[in-house]
């Protein structure tokens, strides 16, 4: 199984008439996704209460949609900085900080299969996953976030994540600068990582070299997780940043300095053991580094998508193409 590179979607919140804009957004993300008449209907019906939602709630906000064709699912992500809520005091129907009916968080529930929340002060993030009744089957625990700068639809950063039987390898590529040369940069070096993404990491930097040679090249991090013996392995050049992180400790991962497709000493693996349990986060640098996941009470257990969504929220540059990538390392079946 394997989630391919893709920007997320948004659609800005501003006005109620943005609400039939995140509804047909959203719509015919289900109809490209194959989704049929009725499943494409619940996803228009959670975009709808999900705007409405957020402008009731808090003023503002984004919607972030995302194609999961992997899982034949559709990701729905409301965003906002308003001032939070309580999560059991308004799953319930008839229950309501704005003074409305109180059917929407419950609504939503009944519809998603995956549904999951984070409100504090900072504000609100709130995730629904769908997925095709024909094909519906068990959730994937990763979140992406990822946007170009001013929106361009050329993005230098690319990511892969791919899961065989017991192994997981996931890869983010930072091609230099922002555009479409970076956006080639990033996209060779994807498509040498496809070619044996659980392979020995040297001889996989060898040919991402070799495929980013003659573009602009990039940084490039490379986290493989066997979850039989609980172990990761990662290997990064450049300047992705990344981090394991449990309920009570985070520990960064070093990369060296170089650049792929340019020049690099060779690449240097660090294993980690006991990583089952564990998230790991990968990020370029249109994220800010100084930021601590335990700063947020409670969000190390909230689903990847969330914690994703929350990083870009709060730490995003905003000048540079940025992209945050959260798995959470799952322990084998006993």
């Amino acid at each position: 199984m394997t989630l391919y590179s893709a920007l997320t979607q948004v659609v800005a919140l501003e006005d109620e008439t943005q609400v039939g804009e995140a509804r047909r957004t959203a719509q015919k993300l289900a109809e490209l996704a194959g989704f049929d008449t009725h499943d494409c209907g619940r996803v228009a019906l959670v975009a709808t209460e999900l705007a409405s939602n957020t402008l009731k709630h808090a003023g503002h906000g984004q919607l972030h949609l995302r194609a999961l064709p992997a899982l034949a699912g559709i990701e729905l992500i409301a965003v906002d900085r308003g001032p939070g809520f309580d999560l059991h005091d308004c799953l319930p129907d008839g229950v309501s900080s704005r003074g409305t009916q109180g059917i929407g968080l419950g609504a939503l529930l009944r519809q998603s299969e995956v549904f999951d929340v984070y409100a504090d002060a900072r504000g609100s993030v709130v995730l629904v996953r769908l997925f095709a009744k024909r094909e519906r089957g068990g959730d994937w625990p990763v979140g992406i976030s990822q946007h170009s700068l001013h929106d361009d639809p050329a993005c230098g950063d690319a990511w892969q994540i791919c899961r065989h039987g017991s192994l997981l390898s996931a890869l983010v590529v930072d091609g230099l600068g922002h555009g479409p040369e970076a956006e080639l940069a990033a996209q060779a070096g994807c498509k040498a990582f496809a070619r044996a993404p659980h392979g020995n990491p040297a001889l996989l930097f060898d040919d991402m070299h070799q495929a980013m040679n003659g573009t602009r090249g990039g940084a490039v991090a490379v986290a493989q997780f066997d979850a039989h013996d609980g172990k990761l392995r990662f290997t990064g050049i450049g300047n992705i940043g990344a981090c394991l992180v449990s309920p009570d400790k985070s520990r960064g991962m070093a990369s060296h300095p170089g650049i792929v497709g340019a020049q690099f000493r060779r690449a240097q693996t660090f294993d980690f053991p006991h990583a089952a349990g564990q998230l790991l986060i990968l990020f370029s640098d249109g994220l800010q580094s100084r930021w601590n996941l335990l700063d947020y009470p409670g969000l190390v257990h909230r689903h990847p998508a969330v914690i994703a969504t929350v990083l870009h929220r709060d730490f995003c540059r905003g000048r540079d193409d940025v992209t945050v990538l959260v798995i959470a390392l799952e322990a084998p079946d006993v």
